[in-house]
């Protein structure tokens, strides 16, 4: 799949939380960071994602905001 997005991370799922429409997967990535998704369980069972599956995550945000620590 071809996609316009540039910023593309590496990842292992970490945790899946099912609600009754939605579910939010968590994400780790290198450096130990983490990042989360939400998505409705349609998606989740389209991609068919598991606990310990590793994925590629494609950020494509119209805002990304930065702030100095």
């Amino acid at each position: 799949m071809r996609v316009g997005a540039r910023n593309r991370i590496t990842g292992r799922v970490t945790d899946i939380k099912k609600g009754k429409l939605m579910c939010l997967v968590k994400i780790e990535v290198p450096a130990r960071s983490r990042l989360a998704s939400v998505m409705t369980l349609e998606s989740l069972d389209e991609l068919a994602l598991k606990k310990g599956d590793s994925i590629e995550v494609i950020v494509k945000a119209v805002n990304v905001l930065l702030i100095k620590r």
